[in-house]
């Protein structure tokens, strides 16, 4: 089963790339839905209830509350990270191997994540593929489909890896700089290289 990383700093365009992949049948582990997933858990609700009591209203996680916390303050992200990082890995290794008991060795399992480098989840995986776009772009799309302030946006750049940082370390980039119709010709060489990774996963 070869194992890839999906990832991108916010606002680049990964769960467009994702859901293109998805369109095509690829098999995709998406992490941000594991995250909202286990936010739902009791036992994670009173976890960030005791370190971020405001983010927990009626018993649910505000999200954007909690997003707005830890943002703005690199110990309170690293407090959050610790509490959630293990128990989404956790859940992640127990659904790719699912998918490969199920389909073997011989198929694909996508796994699309934003912190993947920041949790070293990469050093599980076979090949990373990064997605990246110039920073005004970056800038531009957070605000538009997040409505946040310039510095709310900054704020949440800031706490990823600097994507240069990234770029240099991926088996594969797809620059999301463009448009929607520019990143068609895009998914398709993407495409060719998954099956070319395959096929070396066979063989090897």
């Amino acid at each position: 089963m070869l194992k890839v990383g999906l990832t991108g700093n916010i606002g680049c365009g990964k769960s467009t790339i994702s859901s293109l992949l998805e369109m095509r049948d690829y098999h995709i582990i998406d992490a941000d839905l594991v995250t909202r997933d286990i936010y739902e858990y009791e036992d994670m609700i009173e976890r960030i209830k005791i370190y971020f009591p405001t983010a927990v209203k009626n018993e649910t996680v505000d999200r954007k509350t909690l997003g707005d916390i830890v943002f703005s303050d690199k110990d309170k992200l690293l407090t959050l990270n610790r509490i959630v990082h293990d128990k989404i890995l956790s859940i992640i290794e127990m659904r790719i191997a699912l998918y490969s008991r199920i389909h073997g060795d011989g198929g694909v399992v996508i796994i699309d994540g934003a912190l993947l480098y920041e949790t070293d989840f990469n050093k599980n995986l076979d090949k990373m593929i990064v997605v990246y776009c110039r920073e005004d772009e970056q800038l531009n799309r957070i605000l538009d489909r997040d409505k946040l302030t310039v510095p709310q946006a900054l704020s949440r750049i800031n706490s990823q890896q600097d994507q240069a940082e990234k770029v240099k370390s991926a088996d594969y980039v797809v620059d999301n700089s463009g448009s929607i119709e520019d990143l068609y010709p895009k998914i398709d060489a993407l495409e060719e290289k998954l099956l070319e990774w395959i096929e070396e996963k066979k063989s090897s």
